[in-house]
């Protein structure tokens, strides 16, 4: 059975290596917008499970993973920045202050049609920053493409006063404890 990662995300790709089982990429052409009133754990269950099924219609006999990641402190969401300026403003919002990255997984059979879904949520503590902090940081590693601006494999770690959750990877993108049993329970042999 053909493992495919239903992303086109650099850290997902280079977490999912860590198996060393061959898997394909392909990309899911969703819209990732939140729904209104939707919370933010719903919001990456959902887009994760969307992925998934985004790429199934390409591979027969396949378990294709999708997985999203949401960042929130309260009511207020952390995407992907995009520019230095978000980033800034980002990580001062995010100052002194708690976040919760909801990482959404999602395993789908394209045989059975049966997926299994799992949200890691990871508790991340921002020591209080100052402003040039939070600009060299930007500059110096430039986390553009990261939910809430801060690369915990990185340099991103001097950002924070704790860190607590299930599985570490999962912060980065991809949930691997939960993945391997979701393998494992579709008989694939890991380690």
């Amino acid at each position: 059975m053909k493992l495919v990662l239903a992303s086109t995300s650099a850290y997902r790709r280079e977490l999912l290596q860590r198996f060393n089982l061959p898997f394909e990429v392909a990309r899911p052409d969703i819209d990732e917008s939140p729904l209104p009133g939707e919370p933010p754990r719903s919001t990456a269950e959902r887009l994760a499970i969307e992925k998934a099924r985004a790429v199934a219609g390409n591979f027969a006999d396949a378990l294709i993973i999708g997985s999203d990641q949401v960042a929130a402190m309260g009511d207020i969401r952390f995407g992907k920045p995009g520019t230095v300026e978000r980033a800034v403003a980002q990580l001062k919002q995010m100052s002194g202050q708690t976040v919760i990255f909801h990482t959404a997984l999602a395993l789908l059979n394209t045989t059975t049609g049966e997926a299994q879904i799992d949200v890691v949520p990871t508790e991340v503590r921002f020591r209080t920053l100052s402003d040039d902090e939070i600009v060299r940081y930007v500059e110096k590693e430039r986390p553009l493409d990261c939910a809430g601006s801060a690369k915990s494999e990185g340099l991103g770690i001097t950002l924070l006063d704790a860190l607590s959750g299930d599985d570490p990877n999962a912060l980065v993108g991809l949930p691997l404890i939960a993945l391997a049993r979701m393998l494992r329970h579709e008989g694939v042999a890991l380690p």
